[in-house]
């Protein structure tokens, strides 16, 4: 007789095969077609919003791995929210004006633009990013990211446009913003002015000069050890360039300093780098003539080394002793502190440079010259003025662009800002952070607490085509800026018509027909401001523009998740500018990743050849993997990737997949509606797994609650490889394949499997997105409950399923299972069995184990699947194996003797009983009788 065919062999019709970059495609366009999204958001209807605003990626260019991250990181989130009872729509949104379009389209077009108006510009910028909003959403939906693809957010859209200039306007009303000249960031490249969240700080190597300014003030009279010897003060720098703008030497009120002489000429700096400054300058020889009171440089006036005017002396708290002489050269028009410092001492914010880098042609000896590329000619003046007394090369970390990657400067232009102390802005955004927001990590609270309490007033103009315009007028007649909110809801109207493109197409007349009037002198010619908004305030605003207005979204959100440099940027932008016009925190959590570095903690750079573009993952193992590696990253700190790591992944992936296939290859027979056992009518094995799968829904929950990913993906992995393949899986084999199909030691191994597969298969849904809605389908009963496994909802604990004292006696068995698997395997390296079935196991221990092992001993023979199972009272005879673990415990295993069943393959005495089936054990022959 042919007993295989008695046996209940696992079906091999499920596909969950490793062909993901063939198969995910097929999901998606199922999906699309299916309207997944929009059931979800049927379904979802009365429940509680759960809103993850998105931050919007610049439409410039194919996704990368960090974009790729992310993207995925809050799919997680969204779908593991809908999954636990949520609303949980998810708008993706671009970011499609500012430099880094503009800059690209600037290299595209080339010379012809000179020849094309703003309008014609604009226009081929918008092309540009509708062109990678295109390539972006498919490189995304590709990813298996559920959102309304769409119908997402762009801030080029005519109506986020018109949001974004209500919202300046509502600033203006209230008194926040304000034209001023002022030092701010500056790229001499772009040729705009750049914000704090647009300054990248890299290595830079400068020229670092000492400089002696003559004091022209007579202060014999004061120190008669100085009557009648050329007094300099000395100051050091390490931007030469900004020499020619120089118009005050400060020093620091609470530090020391000292005259001192060499070679009849006397020097005027700190005292504590008197000695250090000397030797640098080698002048051997010198001596100290005297101290001086810091008070006594406020007011003194020095000649500047190469200019017919004034350098004068200030007092300045931020001077330090960590570098330099102590006396700090000081150019309002090029420096923040050195700007503060001129507005205390009625200094000019003197700034001899135009747009491209270049000083004015009014500047003697530099005119014309491009400022770092003037260090060398500022170098060789002071020295032929005799006022260079030494200098140096010095690296230090420099701001640099961060779109071009050039070092930036220091300038004084009129420029746009909104105020941090107008309306409290800034006090009331430090009391949110603290008060309002929840943070993950927690460190990202002192981060932007510190950065907001330390920054300037926010320079929001651009000199740039390609944004939305600063809708603020000046009166031809009396120079004032003007901007009545009667005016700003006429710009706001035009703009929901024709987008930001009216400002540009009509002048002050057009877009204001009577209202073009300036309310302070009456004067009816009125010009349109030139500058655009910084792009960040554009972005900053999507909190007014995406969630206010959206019915199914709500404001605030409930989270803002992007990169730890959205401190300085998105989140910064989006704070401010909803503190500013509604005076609450636009989020309620923020949560903060890491970048994306390779498998040595390196950037990722193409000059490097570390990069690994997204498509090439997806190509060579599917974008399952990629899921997963982001779960199964800790993106609180630098996420690391490189083949190693998604080989390794794939190896995991290839477990859990193997695993869910094993389970669904015994439940082909089971239907849970009618053959499900109760759990009082189980074993204590089928009890322990159903309390260990509670324990694993709890985690994965705690997981998904509180953000930590890489605990789900663990939590699973180690379930299946462990509790599952190692041990539960492995011992029930006998009984899914022996028993007779509708017994109760099989039905209820089933049942175990089939709950086990259901919350696994939804668990892992969030993360491995494709391959969870492809089980779903071969999970029993499960498409009759929903059509899709992301329509469903995520396990819960069920607290009837806990035993607690099951677990910790079989906690204890296997630990002593463990121990007897040693034995086995060095039984088998020994050729002494070939498997566990063949062996006879032998145990000797102390009176409570024995004891133990004895309640237990049809457990213990089953988890250890050995034939025969002897408990002794004193250690057996032959090669033992002394456990290291368990003291006591002393282990023989032996060959049996007793025949091999054939069906269930166990080597049993009870072979050859049975007159009707001689060749089988008593067990088989019963239930191939019963089956017959």
């Amino acid at each position: 007789m042919d007993y295989k065919k008695t046996l209940n062999l696992p079906s091999t019709k499920f596909p969950m095969k490793a062909n993901l970059p063939q198969r995910e495609p097929e999901m998606l366009k199922r999906w699309e077609e299916e309207g997944l999204y929009q059931q979800l958001r049927q379904q979802a209807k009365g429940r509680q919003k759960y809103i993850l605003h998105d931050g919007p990626p610049y439409a410039n260019g194919n996704i990368h791995m960090g974009t790729a991250f992310n993207k995925v990181l809050k799919d997680i989130i969204v779908k593991s929210r809908q999954m636990s009872g949520k609303d949980a729509v998810y708008v993706p949104g671009w970011d499609c004006h500012g430099l880094p379009i503009e800059h690209e389209v600037d290299k595209k077009l080339g010379g012809k633009k000179a020849q094309m108006g703003q309008l014609a510009v604009r226009k081929a910028c918008r092309a540009y990013a509708k062109k990678f909003i295109d390539t972006q959403r498919k490189e995304f939906m590709r990813l298996g990211v559920l959102g309304d693809w769409f119908h997402p957010y762009l801030t080029m859209s005519y109506d986020y446009e018109a949001v974004t200039a209500g919202e300046l306007a509502k600033f203006y009303e209230l008194g926040g913003v304000y034209h001023s000249k002022k030092p701010i960031y500056w790229c001499n490249s772009c040729q705009t002015a750049l914000a704090e969240a647009e300054v990248e700080y890299a290595e830079h190597t400068s020229p670092s000069i000492y400089v002696a300014f003559p004091v022209t003030d007579d202060l014999g009279a004061k120190y008669p050890e100085l009557a009648g010897k050329p007094v300099y003060l000395v100051i050091w720098t390490t931007t030469p360039w900004t020499i020619p703008a120089n118009l005050a030497v400060a020093a620091n009120p609470e530090l020391d300093y000292v005259a001192v002489e060499h070679q009849g000429k006397v020097y005027i700096l700190a005292e504590r780098l008197a000695a250090i400054n000397m030797d640098a300058f080698g002048f051997d020889g010198w001596v100290k003539l005297t101290d001086i009171d810091p008070h006594d440089i406020e007011g003194l006036r020095a000649k500047h080394p190469l200019y017919d005017r004034e350098s004068v002396g200030v007092l300045a708290d931020y001077v330090t002793l960590e570098a330099g002489t102590g006396l700090v050269h000081t150019a309002p028009g090029h420096g923040r502190e050195d700007y503060e410092t001129g507005l205390k001492y009625g200094l000019e914010a003197y700034s001899p440079v135009n747009d491209q880098g270049r000083f004015e042609n009014d500047v003697e000896f530099f005119a014309g010259q491009e400022v770092f590329e003037a260090n060398a000619s500022v170098l060789a003046k002071l020295s032929e003025v005799g006022a260079l007394l030494a200098t140096e090369k010095i690296s230090h970390s420099y701001p640099h662009c961060w779109r071009c990657k050039s070092p930036v400067i220091f300038r004084a232009t009129a420029q746009w800002f909104i105020s941090m102390e107008e309306n409290d802005l800034r006090k009331r955004t430090l009391e949110a952070i603290q008060n309002q927001i929840n943070f993950v990590p927690r460190w990202g609270r002192e981060r932007i607490y510190g950065m907001i309490e330390n920054r300037p007033d926010w320079c929001i103009s651009r000199q740039r085509a390609w944004g939305v315009p600063i809708i603020v007028f000046q009166c031809a007649s009396c120079g004032e800026y003007v901007l009545t909110p009667e005016m700003a809801a006429k710009v706001v109207a035009a703009f929901r018509q024709e987008g930001a493109d009216a400002w540009f197409a009509h002048d002050a007349k057009e877009l204001l027909g009577d209202l073009a009037v300036c309310p302070i002198c009456g004067h009816t010619e009125l010009n349109k401001e030139k500058d655009i908004l910084d792009v960040w305030f554009d972005s900053g605003t999507s909190q007014a523009a995406v969630l206010e207005p959206n019915p199914d979204l709500t404001w605030p959100a409930d989270l803002y998740l992007e990169g730890s440099d959205q401190h300085r940027g998105w989140f910064h932008s989006s704070l401010l500018c909803a503190m500013g016009t509604k005076g609450e925190p636009p989020y309620r959590m923020v949560l903060t990743h890491g970048f994306v570095v390779d498998g040595d903690g390196r950037k990722m750079s193409k000059s490097l050849g570390n990069v690994i573009p997204p498509q090439k993952v997806i190509d060579q193992y599917g974008a399952e993997i990629l899921r997963l590696w982001v779960a199964s990253e800790d993106y609180t700190d630098d996420i690391r990737i490189s083949p190693d790591i998604l080989k390794q992944l794939a190896e995991a992936y290839r477990r859990i997949r193997n695993t869910m296939r094993f389970m669904m290859g015994n439940l082909d027979d089971f239907d849970p509606a009618t053959d499900q056992v109760a759990p009082a009518d189980m074993g204590e094995m089928d009890r322990l797994m159903l309390h260990r799968l509670q324990e694993l829904i709890a985690r994965c929950l705690g997981g998904y609650q509180e953000f930590n990913f890489h605990t789900v993906f663990h939590g699973l992995h180690n379930f299946c490889v462990v509790d599952l393949s190692g041990f539960y899986l492995d011992v029930i084999k006998d009984r899914l394949y022996t028993s007779a199909p509708a017994g109760p030691e099989r039905r209820g191994a089933q049942t175990v499997v089939y709950r086990l597969l259901d919350a696994m298969v939804r668990l892992s849904a969030p993360i491995m997105s494709f391959t969870a809605e492809e089980a779903w389908e071969y999970v029993p009963g499960a498409k009759a409950t929903q059509p899709s496994v992301h329509m469903a909802e995520l396990p819960v604990v069920d607290e009837a399923l806990m035993d607690a004292e099951l677990a910790k006696r079989w906690k204890r068995l296997l630990t002593l299972r463990g121990e007897v698997n040693k034995a086995l395997d060095i039984a088998r390296k020994d050729k002494l069995v070939g498997n566990s079935l063949q062996a006879v196991l032998s145990l000797t221990a102390d009176a409570d184990t024995l004891e133990f092992l004895g309640q237990n001993a049809a457990a213990f023979a089953e988890i250890t699947m050995v034939s025969e199972l002897r408990l002794l009272d004193a250690a057996p005879e032959g090669p033992t194996l002394a456990s290291e673990e368990i003291e006591g415990l002393v282990i023989l295993v032996e060959p049996t003797e007793a025949s091999k069943c054939p069906r269930c393959w166990m080597h049993s005495k009870t072979v050859g009983e049975d007159t009707e089936h001689p060749e089988l054990c008593s067990r088989c022959a019963a239930v191939v009788r019963e089956i017959a």
